[in-house]
């Protein structure tokens, strides 16, 4: 019956495992979120400095120009990250589901003994 107890501990690390791996993904996000509003910000500045805010213009700023495809950059990474998050929320589910399954199980198998042990102390006394 320790079988049980191995397989409840495997899912409990499991879902630990999914939950870290959520919570790494949010901080990607933010991360990547953070760092386009300073682009964003950077790229306001340069703009008013050199007054021209068509990007088409020959004189548009060089720095605008890459400050823009960095942040293009970063918020289509952070699509995908949202992506993966949400595959990574399905997955964290399941283990979460297959941990309540063992350790029902485990329970059950808990009272079952404690009736066998319980039921041979009766006949013995």
């Amino acid at each position: 019956m320790k079988s049980r107890e191995h397989l409840v501990r495997l899912k409990q690390f499991q879902v630990n495992e999914k939950r870290r791996q959520l919570l790494q993904l949010d901080m990607m996000i933010a991360e990547f979120e953070r760092m386009a509003v300073e682009l964003e910000l950077q790229i306001t500045a340069e703009e008013k400095k050199a007054g021209i805010t068509d990007i088409n213009h020959f004189a548009y700023p060089t720095f605008a120009k890459a400050a823009r495809l960095r942040r293009d950059n970063l918020r289509n990474s952070q699509s995908d990250l949202a992506q993966q998050r949400s595959a990574a929320e399905s997955l964290l589910g399941e283990a979460e589901a297959e941990l309540s399954k063992a350790e029902m199980l485990e329970s059950r198998d808990t009272k079952v003994r404690e009736a066998e042990t319980g039921g041979r102390s009766a006949m013995i006394g």
